[in-house]
């Protein structure tokens, strides 16, 4: 997790917030247009390790060659990385149904998962209308789907991609932090 004082040199190497979105919608495009499934993620693992090499290698000068060799090496692991469709109940045996520890754990896991359910959908209706329509909005459909539904998103609020991704995060970190404390008690 990057720290604040990383992500302060990054602002200033680049240029400065609007140098940062910029960067940030680029290099977006760069894995969208590769067909990869999650570029919003891609690229902000990209600025991560910019941020990190930033920080080791003291680099002082701003250089675009940087952000983009390592998003190429960033979209090679994606390249290497397996597809992962698990199915649950492959894992699912006779004796998942016979042995009274494995099934005690299924009944645990299910347990659980209710109650996360139940704690994300309190947490969800304590939002601002405003706020639960933003997020469900955001992550509607899937790849360039999802994409272009942000992009007509964000015009549609007279907002800029970056700042509707703010808005998101700001959105997640409140339903994380309410389910959190909803699990726990």
């Amino acid at each position: 997790m990057p720290t604040q004082g990383a992500f302060l040199r990054l602002l200033n190497w680049l240029g400065g917030e609007r140098e940062y979105v910029e960067m940030s919608r680029r290099l977006i495009g760069y894995f969208d247009k590769r067909g990869c499934y999650a570029p919003e993620d891609l690229a902000d693992k990209t600025l991560d390790r910019v941020m990190r090499f930033l920080r080791e290698e003291n680099k002082d000068h701003y250089d675009i060659k940087l952000c983009f060799s390592t998003a190429r090496q960033v979209f090679l692991e994606e390249l290497r990385r397996p597809v992962r469709k698990h199915n649950h109940l492959d894992s699912v045996t006779h004796e998942t149904f016979t042995d009274p520890d494995k099934i005690a754990a299924l009944e645990e896991e299910r347990s659980e998962k209710e109650k996360l359910l139940a704690c994300l959908e309190k947490c969800s209706q304590e939002l601002p209308v405003d706020d639960f329509n933003l997020i469900i909005q955001y992550y509607h459909g899937e790849g360039r789907v999802k994409l272009e539904n942000r992009k007509t998103l964000a015009a549609g609020r007279g907002k800029s991609d970056g700042a509707l991704r703010t808005d998101a995060c700001r959105i997640r970190k409140k339903l994380r932090d309410c389910v959190t404390m909803c699990m726990s008690g």
